[in-house]
């Protein structure tokens, strides 16, 4: 059976829709960066994601073709995740604000050398410039996470759940430059109705002083 990472590590894909503190272990990723509004139909945000699917299930598939990745076994592709900010505050309704950057996990075994042969060979199968995708390593660390229910727009809701927690654990968000809010996506928001959305919110925090 496929070595799946939503059922394996529940702890950072499945948690309940309260928050909880985490700590979240170093982590390898596809990745592309960019700005702009993620619902902009064939904007960057949605050629990111063909970027990212096309070079992820190309080292999934890897090891029917010639490329022998050493330590692979067959998994199942992770769910796409997004980090996301805005230079001047968060203001959810200024989506064309946004600069993210999109990523989609990668199992440990993947190297980047076995990366950059799936950039190529992805771009020659799929006919799509993958170039700009990065093999990205990120250490959360220390976090506050939940399982947000419904539309993106209503996240303010456990977002303020999650800081309200925190408080009273002595903790504070820590949401810098380069710690940034992250979401995990659950649900394929092309079949299932925004109100069933699932979505993991999950925030950098640190002690308070």
């Amino acid at each position: 059976m496929a070595f799946d990472f939503k059922k394996a590590q529940k702890q950072f894909y499945k948690p309940k829709n309260k928050p909880e503190i985490i700590v979240i272990p170093p982590m390898n990723y596809a990745a592309v960066r960019g700005c702009g509004d993620p619902n902009e139909e064939n904007g960057a945000y949605q050629q990111a994601i063909h970027i990212l699917y096309a070079i992820s299930y190309t080292l999934k598939m890897s090891y029917k073709g010639s490329r022998k990745i050493k330590g692979f076994f067959e998994y199942v592709v992770p769910p796409l995740e997004g980090f996301w900010w805005q230079e001047n505050g968060a203001d959810y309704t200024q989506k064309d604000a946004f600069h993210w950057i999109s990523v989609i996990r990668l199992p440990d075994f993947i190297t980047e050398d076995d990366f950059t042969w799936a950039i190529a060979e992805a771009s020659r199968k799929k006919k799509l410039d993958c170039s700009s995708a990065e093999f990205l390593t990120i250490e959360e660390g220390l976090c506050v996470q939940m399982m947000h229910f419904g539309p993106f727009d209503t996240e303010a809701v456990s977002i303020a759940a999650m800081d309200n927690f925190i408080a009273a654990q002595g903790y504070r968000n820590d949401l810098t430059n380069t710690r940034l809010h992250h979401e995990i996506y659950l649900s394929d928001a092309r079949r299932i109705p925004p109100e069933k959305w699932k979505t993991v919110i999950r925030h950098p925090i640190q002690k308070s002083l």
